[in-house]
Formats: C-alpha cells, structure tokens, sequence
C-alpha cells in the first residue's frame, strides 16, 4: 500500500514539472522576438508550441492518472474560487459606479480603437502599458462590483432568466 502511494507522489510531481515545462515554454515567443528571430520564424514557434503544449497536457494526464489530474484541477479551483468576489456582501452606490466605469472603460476604448485610428492616425498613443492596464482594469471590475455582478453577466446568456427587482 505504501508502494502506491509513493508512487502516485513522484507521477504527480512529474505531472507538475511537465505542466510547468508546458506553461514555461511560452516564455520562448517573447524571447525569440527580442533577440530579433524573424516574424515568421516566431509564427513557426508559437504554432508548434500550441501543439506540442496539447500533447504534453495529454502527457501530464497519462502520468498523473485520473485521480492525481482531479487532485490538481481540485487545488488550482479551489485556490481561484476562494478569490472570487462573494454574491452575498452588498455593494455600494459609489463603489457600484466605479466598478461600472472601471468594466465600461476598456471595453468602449477598445471598440473605438481601430475608428480612431482611421478618423485621426497618430492621436492614440499605441502603447502596450496602456493595453495591460484595460486588461486589468477590466478584470479588476470584477471584484470591484461583486459576485452578484456576475451573476448579471451570466444571466445575459441564459435564454430564460428573468428579471427580478427586489
């Protein structure tokens, strides 16, 4: 029995190191385009990177077993449910505006970007910076206006649900 159970340990761990080899490997994009490899030879690399990170995710499968995988989505989920904002605490008037701003904000900026840019080339500044910032302001938004935010956005999609103003 104790044979087993060492020896779900060392799959487990090997599932781990080859799940980060996996996510690590991306790091290899950004690399080969600051050491100036052609744009097509890093298009070559992010395809066979795309493919090869679906096969080592199979890999890690194989080699942690069903169970070991399970254990692994059960500690990440669990890890990322315990961040997300709680649909019941109440949120705020003003806290309720700036979280609307701050999910409205990227979301009309990234719409206008490309009108802007034909209507006035050179007035948007085309930073990076400000584009991760969007990103996270968005995000952000999330946890500004609380779990019962959510629960509105995944309402927009349900064909049947229904609005109730209590």
């Amino acid at each position: 029995m104790t044979t087993q159970s060492h020896s779900a340990g060392w799959r487990f761990k090997l599932g781990i190191i080859i799940l980060c080899v996996m996510l690590g490997s991306w790091l290899m994009v950004p690399l080969a385009a600051v050491i100036g490899v052609p744009g097509s030879k890093v298009a070559a690399l992010t395809g066979v990177l795309f493919i090869s990170n679906k096969v080592l995710l199979l890999l890690v499968i194989a080699v942690m077993g069903k169970a070991g995988f399970q254990q692994l989505k059960r500690n990440v989920f669990g890890y990322v449910t315990s961040l997300a904002p709680s649909a019941d605490a109440e949120v705020g008037p003003l806290r309720h505006r700036i979280g609307l701003v701050m999910f409205c904000l990227p979301l009309i900026s990234a719409f206008l970007e490309p009108y802007v840019d034909s209507f006035w080339p050179g007035l948007r500044p085309n930073l990076w910076q400000l584009q991760l910032l969007g990103d996270v302001m968005l995000v952000g938004s999330f946890f500004v206006l609380g779990g019962n935010f959510w629960d509105k956005v995944r309402a927009l999609f349900i064909r049947t649900a229904k609005v109730s103003n209590a």
